[in-house]
């Protein structure tokens, strides 16, 4: 499928209405309404709830929700640079509950010195709730930006039963 061939779904959350789309085989996004660097749908896109993979999306958004899952097994495929996916696949190794910094990241990432690079790539996350960019704080703990707003990202960070003000999480080797 192109860009312009997506499939989407709509649903319904505590953070307000939720879009997922996907290329047929794996999601390619999740936006907010008022997301951030995120491109509205094209008008070659189309709604179709039983598709599997939004299916499957849909009934794991409910269990995360319903506190009934903690982690996603789903097939995920963003577009970005490579430093941009491996950003993200650092995101999705911070696990439900614990918080990661910037800096952190990027040293996990081999490259101590590039927070605010890491950061960037975290800001256009196409796939917020699913890769986990809301568990990552600030240096010193505090809240910083999320794509979906701070407010959706207090909301996800007490949801999953995280004080906003401390990192519990600094870091994870990177797997080889």
């Amino acid at each position: 499928m192109t860009l312009h061939d997506l499939l989407h779904a709509r649903v319904a959350s505590p953070l307000g209405e939720l879009v997922i789309t996907s290329d047929g085989d794996a999601l390619t996004s999740l936006r907010f309404e008022q997301h951030a660097h995120m491109a509205a749908l094209s008008s070659g896109s189309r709604c179709d709830e039983r598709a599997a993979a939004l299916a499957e999306a849909k009934r794991q958004l409910a269990a995360y929700f319903g506190g009934e899952l903690r982690a996603f097994t789903l097939p995920l495929a963003p577009r970005g640079s490579e430093f941009q996916r491996k950003v993200w696949a650092a995101l999705g190794e911070i696990p439900f509950g614990a918080t990661s910094t910037y800096g952190a990241l990027a040293c996990r990432l081999g490259m101590p010195n590039h927070a605010r690079a890491v950061g960037h790539a975290n800001g256009r996350n196409p796939l917020s709730v699913f890769v986990p960019c809301h568990r990552v704080v600030g240096a010193s703990g505090a809240l910083t930006g999320y794509a979906g707003g701070i407010e959706r990202k207090r909301w996800l960070l007490s949801h999953e039963g995280i004080e906003a003000q401390l990192p519990q999480f600094p870091g994870l080797p990177i797997a080889s």
